[in-house]
């Protein structure tokens, strides 16, 4: 793969074969894939998330990404609200992990534990459990996968 898109016949091929080829390669196979193409490679753990990015930045490389007006609209909309946000100021998230009683509280710059303020559910859930959780599922706002 080149940084450029090639020119000739069977672009829309080669990048179809390209994109495709991506479900077999494992995360190192991604990186070195996204290193070749991108540069430094994000810090993801995930392979499905890094496949699905890699993807979608081949194919935004070869048809031009989105359009000035799409870029325009996504930037009035301004800062996504962390999960959780929605429920309200003051609005008290519980859970129970190894006997303890964990409550979190909606503010207006995030959510409150234990007398500190933290940026997203998913940081105090970190400082809960001392391990990385997806805080909207820590707290019971996501269903569980089966």
């Amino acid at each position: 793969m080149s940084r450029a898109a090639p020119r000739g016949k069977g672009l829309l091929s080669d990048l179809e074969q390209t994109v495709e080829a991506l479900a077999g390669l494992d995360l190192h196979g991604l990186r070195a894939v996204w290193q070749q193409q991108f540069g430094l490679p994000p810090k993801l753990r995930s392979t499905d998330l890094l496949r699905h990015l890699l993807a979608w930045r081949l194919q935004a490389a070869f048809h031009g990404g989105l359009d000035r007006e799409s870029r325009r609209r996504l930037a009035r909309r301004g800062a996504i609200a962390p999960e959780g946000q929605h429920l309200g100021l003051g609005a008290v998230l519980r859970r129970d992990w190894q006997g303890r009683r964990i409550e979190a509280v909606v503010e207006a710059e995030g959510f409150r534990w234990e007398g500190k303020l933290y940026p997203s559910l998913s940081a105090v859930a970190r400082a809960v459990t001392g391990s990385r959780w997806n805080g909207p599922r820590f707290f019971g706002l996501r269903g569980v996968r089966p």
